[in-house]
């Protein structure tokens, strides 16, 4: 995107470097940039693109635009972008237009204010595009739908509330262990008369 040659003055003199602003993407709503730092151009690209490839993000789409207005500042650079009708293309120019299209973002309008910056401009572009929240899932998300849990009674139960003690726990059902008592007590009755004839 954009190489610069950097200078950066020492004791014994001046030393020399470049630094590589690299913006990719996977043209399906991923894209990152970030910068690559080195003594050579060559160096400086890769490691700019290595980083790049790191920071990928996904943003969100909506049939081949963005779906809603968004504006983002970074530094002097600030950037508004807005949906456009299919086939309008991308009205864009410098950083917003590499990073938009690095996105896989085929209608849209910008206009940029303040510095021209290119590192700056691609850095608002980017922070805009992941400002932008698809409207649907941010109206559910607000009013809670999403992840809602609704509890079903089994055919077994009458739907009615367990019945708890003074300490809150829950009180087990006595009819049972009842039943149980009352089979044991006929048992010993009825072997009783046998022994005794016995």
């Amino acid at each position: 995107m954009k190489i610069r040659r950097v200078s950066k003055v020492v004791k014994g003199g001046r030393n020399l470097s470049f630094s590589a602003m690299m913006v990719v993407g996977d043209y399906n709503g991923r894209v990152g940039a970030a910068l690559g730092k080195a003594a050579s151009v060559p160096d400086a690209v890769r490691k700019g693109r290595q980083n790049a490839e790191r920071a990928m993000q996904q943003v969100v789409t909506k049939e081949g635009t963005i779906p809603h207005e968004v504006f983002a500042k970074y530094g002097s650079a600030k950037v508004l972008l807005l949906p456009a009708a299919p086939g309008t293309g991308v009205i864009a120019g410098g950083g917003v237009r590499a990073v938009i299209e690095a996105a896989g973002i085929q209608d849209v309008l910008s206009k940029t204010y303040g510095g021209n910056n290119p590192v700056n401009s691609v850095r608002a572009t980017l922070k805009a595009l992941l400002m932008l929240r698809d409207p649907q899932t941010e109206r559910a998300r607000r009013l809670g739908l999403a992840g809602v849990h609704t509890p079903t009674v089994s055919a077994e139960t009458d739907g009615s509330e367990p019945e708890t003690s003074e300490n809150g726990s829950p009180v087990e059902d006595q009819s049972s262990d009842d039943a149980a008592a009352v089979e044991s007590s006929a048992d010993v009755s009825t072997e009783a008369p046998e022994s005794e004839q016995s």
